[in-house]
Parts: C-alpha cells; sequence; structure tokens
C-alpha cells in the first residue's frame, strides 16, 4: 500500500522526527565541515583512471579486427563509460564537489558521454527525483512512464507486455533517460507548453548527433579497415553500460522495503520527514569497494538520497551513522546483495505485469485519481526545501 504519512507508519512522534531530523543535519554538518584535499583528490583520481581507460580501449580498437584486440579495447571503453556515467558525471552533477570552485568539475559544466542532455537531466533526476521520491503521480522514476512498478498504478492490457517494456530500457536505457525529461505523459495529455517541448527537442537532437557521430562514425572511421569492428565494439560498450546502468538504478529503488507513497504526504512535509521518506523510499545493496565504485556508489542509495550533495567517497562513513540512526529509531535499512535485490526488482516487474487480482495484490485505488478529486479543496502545491 501507497503510504500517505510516514510518520504514522513508522509510529513516531512529533518529538521523534524532530530528533532524527536534527541528527541528519548534524550528519551534514559534519561531512561539510570535513571535504577537503582528501574529497578533491578522489574525484580527480576517478576522472583520471575513466579517461585513462578510455583513451587505452580507443587504440586497443585500432587493432579490433584481432578478437583479442576487440574484447579488450571494448572492456576498456565500456568500464570508461560506466565510471564517466556512475561514479563521475551522476555525482559531478549533483554539485558534490562544487565547493571545490574547479569549472572543470562542476555540476554547471560538466556534459556527460551520454545522450541525455546534463541540463535535462538535473531536472528531471537532482529535482523531481529527489524532491519526490517515489510518490506516485510526481515522481517520473516510478517506472519510467514505462514500467507498472507499484500496485497503486492503473493496470491496462498493455501492461502484459511489461516483460518486453522491461528488457528494452534495460538495452536501450541511454535512451529511455534521454526522453525522461521530455514528458511523454505530458504529450498525450496535451498540457505541455509547445515552445518549452520543441527547445528541449532540439538540445537532445544536438546531444544525440554529438553521442552517435563519436561512437558510431568518428572513432570507428580513425581506425579505417577495422571500422565495421571498431563500431561493433562501441555499440556493445555502450550496451553493456546501459545494462548495467539499469540494474544499479533498479536495485536503488524498487527492491521490497522500498515503499511508495501518495501526494498527501507532500501535504505540510518538513525537511526531517523529507529524510524519513528517503529511508523508507530506498534500498542498499553490499559489495565490496569495487562493486560501489562501478555503481557510481549507488550501492549507498539510503545516503545518495539523504545527503546526494555530499560527496560520493563519504558514503561509507556516513551509512555507519545512518544505521546506527535506523537501529535507535527502529527504521527500515533495506540492503542485500546486489543478485538478490535484483532477483526482488525482476519479480515486481513481472507479477505487476498482470492485474492485481491475478497475483493476488488487493485492488487499490490511483492514488492520483483521489488526489484529483480532493484538488478543489487544496490550496495549492506547496513549495518543498530539501537539500536535494
Amino acid at each position: 500500500m501507497a503510504i500517505s504519512d510516514v510518520q504514522e507508519y513508522a509510529h513516531l512522534t512529533d518529538a521523534d522526527v524532530d530528533a532524527l531530523g536534527a541528527a541528519f543535519d548534524e550528519i551534514r554538518r559534519d561531512i561539510e565541515a570535513k571535504r577537503g584535499q582528501e574529497d578533491a583528490d578522489y574525484i580527480r583520481k576517478m576522472i583520471k583512471i575513466q579517461r585513462g581507460l578510455g583513451v587505452a580501449g580507443r587504440v586497443t580498437l585500432f587493432a579490433s579486427l584481432f578478437p583479442p584486440a576487440w574484447i579488450a579495447g571494448t572492456g576498456m571503453l565500456a568500464a570508461s563509460k560506466i565510471l564517466e556515467n556512475m561514479e563521475v558525471g551522476h555525482n559531478v552533477m549533483h554539485g558534490q564537489f562544487d565547493w571545490m570552485n574547479d569549472p572543470e568539475i562542476h555540476s554547471s559544466n560538466w556534459e556527460w558521454d551520454t545522450v541525455q542532455p546534463a541540463e535535462q537531466w538535473k531536472h528531471s533526476h537532482n529535482y523531481l527525483h529527489h524532491t519526490f521520491t517515489n510518490v506516485i503521480g510526481k515522481d517520473k522514476d516510478v517506472g519510467y512512464e514505462i514500467l507498472r512498478m507499484a500496485k497503486e498504478q492503473p493496470w491496462n492490457p498493455a501492461t502484459l507486455g511489461q516483460p518486453v517494456y522491461n528488457f528494452l530500457l534495460a538495452v536501450l536505457f541511454q535512451w529511455g533517460v534521454a526522453l525522461h525529461d521530455l514528458d511523454i505523459d505530458g504529450v498525450w495529455k496535451r498540457d505541455l507548453d509547445p515552445e518549452e517541448m520543441k527547445s528541449k527537442l532540439k538540445q537532445t537532437w544536438r546531444k544525440v548527433r554529438k553521442q552517435v557521430g563519436k561512437d558510431y562514425l568518428l572513432f570507428p572511421a580513425l581506425t579505417g579497415p577495422a571500422f565495421l569492428s571498431t563500431l561493433t565494439a562501441n555499440a556493445t560498450a555502450n550496451l553493456i553500460r546501459n545494462v548495467w546502468s539499469y540494474m544499479i538504478i533498479f536495485c536503488g529503488h524498487f527492491p521490497d522495503g522500498a515503499l511508495h507513497f501518495t501526494e498527501d504526504e507532500l501535504d505540510n512535509e518538513t525537511q526531517a520527514k523529507w529524510y524519513l521518506r528517503q529511508i523508507h523510499g530506498s534500498a542498499n545493496f553490499t559489495g565490496s569497494r569495487l562493486l560501489h565504485v562501478m555503481a557510481g556508489s549507488l550501492g549507498y542509495q539510503i545516503e545518495h538520497h539523504l545527503f546526494p550533495d555530499l560527496p560520493c567517497n563519504r558514503y561509507p562513513e556516513i551509512a555507519e551513522r545512518v544505521q546506527a540512526l535506523c537501529a535507535e529509531y527502529h527504521l527500515p535499512y533495506t540492503t542485500g546483495p546486489l543478485y538478490k535485490q535484483y532477483g526482488q526488482v525482476f519479480r515486481t516487474v513481472m507479477r505487476l505485469s498482470l492485474p492485481n487480482r491475478w497475483t493476488g495484490l488487493p485492488e487499490v485505488e490511483d492514488p492520483r485519481r483521489s488526489r484529483q478529486a480532493d484538488a478543489p479543496a487544496l490550496t495549492g502545491e506547496k513549495e518543498l526545501s530539501t537539500a536535494a
């Protein structure tokens, strides 16, 4: 059931929520006070490794007609693309390293190696998703306007194709993300500003041309007779990056224990209650340090949702304090091995492709519908003040 009052769901008093909020604020202050050379060295090291892998992969693919070189070049290029998107681009664009005042490593300047323009990502992800995390009708990441990921979302016969949509979203993930801020749902409802849509489409098309030209024309052409083998290597590297990014992101939002919320939860939501919603709406996964780096530190999704603009290399130490607070206030801290988390995600995708009554789930009303019915009594949507 989607939660309409997370404080009541967690059985916390007003004093408890206020104390919890103050504790999280203290964590923020402590980490901000610690930021320094160690963090700057970390992100610069990641960028150096990522770019080194990219150059090594591109150079190796000059010999891509030979299978060992094709495999090695593709592997290094895929690793470079994963690092750039996950540990570097995603975290830099969150403003985690803006305090360095380095114009190259700043959220306002970074443009990442994917087909979605950074400006659109920062709106659809940094603002919409991190502000309205898992709120049905507000957070478009709940199914990416393609999948039914909550039993409260309406089912229709087209939902039977969800296993296919899920597969296509995984292998074409960067293209799905590119459409994310275009508000496809708004197109169907015809409630979009045509000029705004036109501007976004032009911006996306420019980025698509750049990425396609780089990966499928320029770099393959530079390898001369190895054009086709290099082109397939680049396509394979993008495919690996797409599937990996999809799996990591879905494991942070849709395993068992990551809850959904109705828009009622947003009414009079304080910063402390926002923290509480992030804990209940996010999930972590366990693994080695290398796994966490390749996952963009999103194995610490709970910590990332609590503090999206704090340096990602600090998440392990933040996690210790967050777990202690969750234990103190008897709050869930959803985590598990990556394979287990994705297994739960996959089961949810399959199960929700069917009507609730077919799978034993209770019939529930679409929370967006009930909210719309109450709309005349509301005074308007409030602004949320968050750290996102």
